[in-house]
């Protein structure tokens, strides 16, 4: 008789995703934080075994978390996670009917994405040099200039070894979404106060990461988050202080000085267009609100 216990499916399926399909650490992360807690919305029901998930079952799940305020683009991720674990029960036979089949995802307005100014961002390096001793300066200033100058996601961030980087050809070679590897130019600044981190260094050896923690370990994302959460408090009040935020105001910035939207698309490690597209809107968005500021006929 095949395993039939919801833990036990959703453990064989998080195996499956990390080993088989070699997701990110973080992309298991959080299908296996969005499994769990279906699991335990289940448990509470007396479920505990996959056959006995109905359609009722999840669309309960999903009243829940909006009684509970989760925002739809959670809601959706969640609903992703569900589907992937019913998916893997049917390809192995574990089940027949697919209870999630007829339940979309809820319909939401696709946010613009926040950005800061290019003063602001300047504006940045100030508190760092004034709040910091001169080697932590020039570290926490590589930090922001790859986020913003390379458009860099925070988990790119930290995977950067020192070898990544091509000071020759003004490149640096990362590791994206899904494993795959593309080629980012690193602009003539960025490139200084890069390579002004990089002569601080004791360790130059090309294998060590870029950035390392005051453990001497490779530096994680909540640190980072930590650090951009500082400063781009100092000079914004957006809700949302990520490392991403540099990213939109990248590729934002590229976009409002008449960037190519592929070029922009290949630097960002995009795989569909569309989503690059998103920021030829906030692009629009911010012409109108130039032009809604400063021209006598609007």
């Amino acid at each position: 008789m095949k395993q039939l216990e919801l833990k036990t499916v959703a453990a064989e399926m998080l195996t499956e995703l990390s080993g088989v399909n070699r997701a990110s650490d973080n992309t298991v992360q959080a299908y296996t934080r969005d499994v769990n807690e279906f699991i335990l919305f289940c448990g509470e029901k007396d479920i505990n075994r996959i056959d006995k998930v109905t359609e009722r079952t999840i669309r309960q799940f999903v009243m829940k978390l909006s009684a509970d305020e989760v925002e739809k683009t959670t809601i959706s991720r969640k609903l992703s996670s569900l589907r992937k674990l019913f998916e893997f029960a049917i390809r192995n036979e574990v089940l027949e009917n697919n209870p999630i089949t007829k339940i979309p995802n809820p319909k939401s307005k696709r946010k613009l994405p926040e950005t800061i100014s290019l003063d602001s961002f300047l504006e940045i390096y100030n508190f760092i040099s004034k709040e910091n001793e001169v080697l932590e300066a020039k570290r926490i200033k590589a930090i922001f200039e790859l986020l913003y100058g390379c458009a860099f996601r925070v988990s790119e961030l930290c995977s950067l070894n020192i070898s990544s980087l091509d000071f020759q050809n003004s490149s640096v070679r990362v590791l994206g979404k899904g494993s795959k590897t593309r080629i980012v130019p690193l602009g003539s600044k960025s490139k200084v106060i890069v390579k002004e981190y990089i002569d601080t260094l004791a360790d130059r050896n090309y294998n060590s990461p870029l950035f390392v923690s005051k453990e001497n370990k490779r530096i994680d994302r909540f640190e980072v988050y930590s650090i951009v959460k500082k400063y781009i408090g100092k000079v914004s009040d957006i809700d949302k202080k990520s490392p991403h935020i540099l990213r939109h105001s990248a590729a934002t910035h590229m976009l409002d000085n008449e960037a190519d939207i592929m070029a922009v698309k290949e630097i960002l490690g995009h795989e569909n267009l569309s989503t690059t597209q998103i920021y030829t809107h906030v692009s629009i968005e911010r012409l109108k609100a130039s032009y809604k500021k400063a021209h006598p006929k609007s």
